[in-house]
């Protein structure tokens, strides 16, 4: 984890962008010794951060490594407390296995565990998410919600509208949400999101929202059964983009939304992630563990249920299923 001296440095060039910071300016600020200071900028530059000194002006950070590190990703993040709290690793089986874990051991609200790397990434019903190296954004958030224990589900429809505006945000391309947790650009999937939970019979104790977002993979980099079906931003736009931007304001988003939702409850997400949705108003059909429903999409209900309107005009309410839009 990183010490206290350096995330104070790294706040301090976030809250100053493009201004230079003498020594003493960031000693006062901190802190600490001009020696400290002195000391943490040459290890952020052994680190891969390039850093202009200039005499009498001070430091600027003019470039930054391209890696999703703690360093990375706390430099010009805005939030509260998602994030504040970082745990970084250059390869895991999974970012989720690794949250649940510091979940267990009482980490913070908001912590946010992020890999270079997934051996054994996963999805929805234990399936593989493909999570190469240096490529993509392959992280895992702890939650701690006061709600009841049936609204879980809904923090996986949060966290879906959060990196959809994220997208819009950074890139000039159009994200769709496809109920309840993939986001797709020109219908193929870009990112799923999987929220597990660790809970007692009547309480939630803490909710890991996992998050697959394919940000630089290039058409060969995906295994030959899924280039038709997954792609990134990068093939979408043709430009390659920074991981740490993205995951930065996926938090800004995430956090903004979370605290919307505690205050006023789900209503107010429900409305954005229909406006996201692909599927309302089109047939599409529900694959359970019992059966196959196909109907017309009418929409999620206030608890993130979404309904579906079949052939003889019944309603029916899907909890979990897998969605195929309708030829």
């Amino acid at each position: 984890m990183q010490s206290e001296i350096r995330k104070k440095l790294l706040d301090a060039f976030s809250n100053n962008e493009d201004q230079y910071l003498s020594g003493q300016t960031l000693a006062d600020t901190i802190g600490c010794s001009r020696t400290a200071i002195w000391k943490h900028i040459e290890e952020l530059r052994k680190d891969g951060f390039e850093l202009e000194a200039i005499r009498n002006k001070g430091y600027r950070i003019v470039k930054t490594p391209e890696r999703v590190s703690a360093d990375e990703i706390r430099l010009g993040l805005k939030t509260k407390y998602l994030g504040q709290s970082i745990h970084y690793e250059d390869a895991v089986d999974s970012t989720q296995r690794v949250a649940h874990r510091l979940a267990y051991d009482q980490s913070m609200e908001g912590t946010v565990v992020v890999a270079e790397e997934q051996t054994l990434g996963r999805g929805r019903m234990e399936r593989k998410w493909y999570s190469p190296k240096y490529t993509g954004i392959w992280m895992s958030i702890i939650l701690r919600p006061k709600i009841p224990l049936p609204k879980a589900p809904q923090l996986t429809l949060i966290a879906a509208v959060a990196v959809v505006q994220a997208i819009e945000e950074l890139t000039e391309l159009t994200p769709q949400i496809k109920w309840p947790n993939d986001i797709l650009i020109n219908g193929k999937k870009m990112t799923g999101i999987l929220t597990e939970l660790q809970a007692e019979a009547d309480q939630i104790n803490s909710v890991i929202i996992g998050m697959g977002i394919n940000v630089n993979q290039k058409l060969e980099d995906f295994p030959i059964e899924l280039r038709e079906i997954a792609t990134s931003l990068a093939i979408e736009q043709g430009v390659y983009f920074s991981r740490s931007a993205i995951i930065r304001s996926v938090l800004t988003h995430l956090e903004k939304l979370y605290f919307i939702y505690i205050e006023k409850g789900f209503f107010p997400i429900k409305i954005l992630w229909e406006s996201y949705a692909i599927s309302i108003g089109k047939t599409i059909k529900a694959r359970t563990l019992s059966n196959v429903i196909e109907g017309k999409a009418l929409g999620i209900t206030d608890d993130g249920v979404l309904r579906i309107e079949d052939h003889s005009g019944e309603i029916h309410y899907i909890y979990s299923a897998d969605i195929e839009l309708s030829e």
